[in-house]
């Protein structure tokens, strides 16, 4: 049974920064490529970062480059989302998702995913 655990939500004022992490059990993690998720209140799920296997490549959405950035730490089975310069607008929770079914591409879509945290709460006032 493969399990994602996330960590590190809160609360922040626009401009500040959190940084939050997702720990898998169950099975490798160096397997999976990793995705970060976010859902806001009345919207759809969509896709933030993702990282490759291996953490050699990574994936930002346009609403989030530049300021947040995946990494993970395959000897701590770890992925994170450090998130500086937040808004208003990335109220919302944040999911991490595993996907073994990739080693290069980095996909986009919830349903290609297969395991799921069960999200942490951001929130950032202005």
């Amino acid at each position: 049974q493969v399990q994602l655990v996330e960590s590190g939500g809160g609360s922040v004022q626009a401009g500040g920064s959190l940084r939050v992490s997702c720990t898998v059990s169950g099975r490798t993690f160096s397997s999976y490529a990793m995705g970060w998720f976010r859902r806001a209140p009345g919207k759809e799920r969509e896709f933030v970062a993702g990282i490759n296997r291996s953490g050699d490549y990574r994936y930002s959405a346009d609403s989030v480059r530049g300021r947040f950035t995946i990494s993970r730490d395959n000897a701590k089975n770890t992925v994170y989302l450090q998130m500086n310069s937040l808004k208003p607008e990335d109220t919302a929770v944040y999911y991490c998702a595993a996907d073994s079914t990739t080693a290069w591409l980095i996909h986009r879509i919830p349903g290609q995913y297969e395991y799921w945290g069960q999200g942490t709460q951001v929130t950032v006032s202005s």
